[in-house]
């Protein structure tokens, strides 16, 4: 059964309650042309996943009987048009040159640029025309073939996780109140030397250094909390309210060459939060009580990542296209086939009338249009569901584990 409809109650205060996923386990997915955002998982961190070999493809197609159980559960969404829209942006990606340089070495030989292009074509027509459900999915079954992840056991298991766009307060100019910076990319970080500047040598342990480094003169905009500054380089891209009533959207720009480290993980190490108490209200309430230990353990994080401002709409997807939400995915874009067209089955949150959150069955079409630092293998999937705290409060609740088809015309 298909289900997004989600109501969202009353409960925004928790506006980066996924993040606690990035503080605990590390970088997963991204937004606008970001390679840097949110693996929301608060389960252990996984194995990585097996190394593809010519004889284990991330993808294997199934067969009609194997199929037979998947095509009645693909229907038509309520909302059409914003399928088809997001449809449309993958075949303009398919259309540039970086689609046909993607393409030129994917794994899986029989799936190419064209039959990407010509599946999308194809389904955009069918969702605009199909006159109900029976006959969306008589036409599929006729015409497409299922392909289903091997998923990160090669059983077919996916692991399942969400994203989204935060929002927060910032200004434009420097101010008693906003003294924390992100930062633009530095014109010469191509040719900076290895091992680049490590966090603590870019801003200091107090997060105020980057004036007297090679940061300065590179700020793009302040943040009141050094928290906050810090969450929006784990998620990649946020939209800022400024102080002076307009609306800054950022993007990942750049970052230096380290692997991602984890502060909740830290934290627990070190005994300050039990693990099975680790939530983003512990911690955010932990650095309340103990602000000096952000100069302790933010450091310890190495990677700095770099910012542009952005257009206003709806965030970039790496492919450079927008991200829908609950119509884009974030995969491991060197093993599934980018833009393509897929179907997830898993088990999504959903808010009652009463403000309780359930888990319900379902499958959905979506776009493979994003990625992510640590969505690596052919077992995970991040879930872009929209921006802002309600999406937050969402996407958070998302981890669990179901299966990843991609469908294909007929050869």
């Amino acid at each position: 059964m298909q289900v997004w409809s989600i109501r969202f109650g009353p409960n925004t205060g928790q506006r980066i309650a996924v993040l606690i996923s990035l503080l605990t386990f590390g970088l997963a997915t991204s937004l606008p042309a970001a390679a840097e955002l949110a693996g929301h998982s608060l389960s252990p961190t996984p194995e990585p996943a097996p190394e593809q070999t010519s004889t284990q493809l991330p993808l294997r197609p199934m067969t009609r009987a194997t199929a037979a159980a998947v095509w009645p559960t693909l229907v038509l969404p309520e909302d059409r048009q914003a399928l088809m829209q997001a449809i449309s942006y993958s075949l303009d990606y398919l259309a540039t040159p970086r689609a046909a340089a993607d393409y030129q070495n994917y794994p899986v030989p029989e799936i190419t640029r064209d039959r990407v292009w010509r599946s999308l074509q194809r389904l955009r027509q069918l969702v605009a025309t199909s006159s109900s459900d029976r006959a969306f999915q008589a036409a599929l079954r006729q015409e497409f073939v299922l392909y289903e992840s091997v998923g990160s056991d090669g059983e077919g298991t996916v692991d399942y996780t969400g994203y989204f766009e935060p929002q927060y307060r910032a200004s434009a100019l420097p101010t008693a109140e906003y003294r924390y910076p992100l930062y633009r990319r530095p014109p010469t970080l191509d040719s900076w030397p290895q091992p680049h500047p490590t966090r603590l040598e870019l801003e200091g342990a107090d997060g105020l250094a980057g004036s007297r480094g090679p940061l300065a003169g590179l700020e793009l905009v302040w943040m009141a909390s050094r928290l906050e500054a810090f969450l929006v380089q784990v998620q990649g891209s946020a939209k800022l309210q400024l102080t002076n009533g307009q609306t800054m959207s950022v993007g990942y720009a750049g970052r230096t060459e380290y692997p991602y480290t984890s502060i909740g993980r830290a934290l627990v190490n070190d005994g300050k939060i039990a693990e099975d108490e680790l939530s983003l209200p512990n911690l955010v309430t932990y650095f309340e009580a103990h602000p000096e230990d952000l100069d302790r353990y933010l450091p310890q994080n190495q990677r700095f990542i770099f910012f542009r401002e952005g257009r206003d709409g709806p965030p970039m997807g790496t492919l450079n296209v927008p991200v829908t939400a609950g119509y884009s995915i974030a995969t491991d874009k060197s093993l599934l086939p980018p833009g393509a067209i897929a179907a997830i089955q898993v088990a999504l949150p959903q808010q009652t009338s009463q403000g309780n959150w359930i888990s319900q069955p379902t499958t959905r079409l979506v776009l493979d249009q994003d990625t992510g630092g640590a969505i690596l293998g052919p077992g995970r999937v991040d879930l872009f569901v929209g921006s802002g705290p309600q999406a937050g409060d969402l996407a958070g609740r998302i981890n669990t584990s179901g299966q990843l088809y991609f469908l294909l015309l007929r050869p």
